[in-house]
């Protein structure tokens, strides 16, 4: 099996929903289904911090090395303290809060959820600092990158403007040949990626360098292709224009998108891939292999995380000898 699995006393008893690395560190954060956020030390391979609420947590972000934040099913957006453990409420959407981000630019945690809402929070007051109907339609996915929020739903991608506020802050729409299953923002660039639900990514730059959609998995015996939906896509942080997907079969493949060219396919994890992390140096990638609930053939192990070296040299000298097999 490809990477390092990790090893936890107590196994993750339900899908995990999101795994984050630290900005500065190789502290792992990890939500799940079972009601628990857990802050993993991959360094040593133990087990930090353990926070339990009551309800599911559907997505989690850091603020810094040493605060957090969850979205959970019940609605709740909880902050939490990496080093004492303790965590609290600091604001209540009407349906279930499905996604979160925390923008360093404006200091607020930016919350989307079942209710419609796109909700700004002051994590200081434990007051919403503003908020608007973003869709009628069901997020799939948001991304954040400075003054830049991604809102993708249905066929589309709303791009918001940070720096603006009230009337001003009106979404730019961007329709999608796909339909989202999720969506991220470049490092290093002006743009972003998303993937579909049938198994296709979008990449779309400010300049016409890329702006591209391609299919992730190969066609079958038939010559035909099937269904598999790409549920997260990561970018190397160091390495601009790199970036990996991770999709239902298990399946995760490295792309250059300056080059239009895979990189790398990983060996198939024993469940779906259910999200993705590149630390802060872009040389270690964390795979969630994971049941998520969208399909009813999926096997309900317990959740796995493996740590996987990516970095770029590992990257050149992986597609290396891939080349020279092929020439033999």
């Amino acid at each position: 099996m490809s990477g390092i699995r990790l090893n936890f006393e107590d196994p993750i008893k339900d899908s995990v929903t999101r795994i984050r690395f630290a900005p500065q560190s190789n502290n792992l954060l990890i939500s799940s289904w079972d009601s628990s956020l857990r802050l993993y030390d991959v360094e040593t391979n133990e087990l930090r911090l353990e926070a339990q609420i009551d309800a599911a947590v559907l997505d989690c972000c850091f603020e810094d090395e040493f605060v957090a934040f969850s979205a959970a099913s019940d609605g709740s957006i909880f902050r939490y303290d990496l080093q004492t453990g303790d965590h609290s409420a600091i604001g209540l959407h009407d349906d279930s809060a499905t996604c979160i981000e925390y923008s360093n630019e404006t200091s607020q945690v930016i919350t989307t959820g079942w209710d419609g809402n796109i909700c700004f929070w002051d994590p200081c007051s434990n007051q919403v600092s503003r908020s608007f109907v973003g869709s009628t339609s069901l997020v799939e996915s948001i991304s954040l990158c400075r003054f830049e929020l991604l809102v993708g739903t249905g066929s589309l991608v709303r791009k918001y403007d940070l720096r603006k506020s009230g009337a001003a802050m009106q979404a730019e729409e961007l329709p999608m040949s796909i339909s989202v299953r999720c969506v991220r923002s470049m490092a290093g660039w002006e743009g972003f990626a998303v993937g579909s639900f049938d198994g296709r990514v979008t990449l779309q730059t400010d300049t016409e360098e890329i702006g591209y959609t391609f299919r992730c998995v190969p066609k079958s015996k038939n010559r035909k292709y099937h269904l598999v939906t790409v549920n997260d896509i990561a970018f190397n942080p160091c390495a601009p224009g790199v970036f990996v997907t991770g999709d239902y079969e298990g399946q995760v493949i490295a792309w250059d998108a300056k080059s239009r060219k895979r990189l790398l396919e990983l060996p198939r994890y024993p469940n779906t891939v259910a999200s993705l992390s590149y630390n802060h140096t872009g040389e270690l990638l964390a795979i969630a292999s994971s049941y998520t609930y969208q399909e009813a053939n999926e096997l309900e192990d317990h959740p796995q995380i493996f740590i996987q070296e990516m970095g770029e040299n590992y990257l050149r000298c992986a597609a290396a000898e891939s080349s020279a097999r092929k020439q033999r």
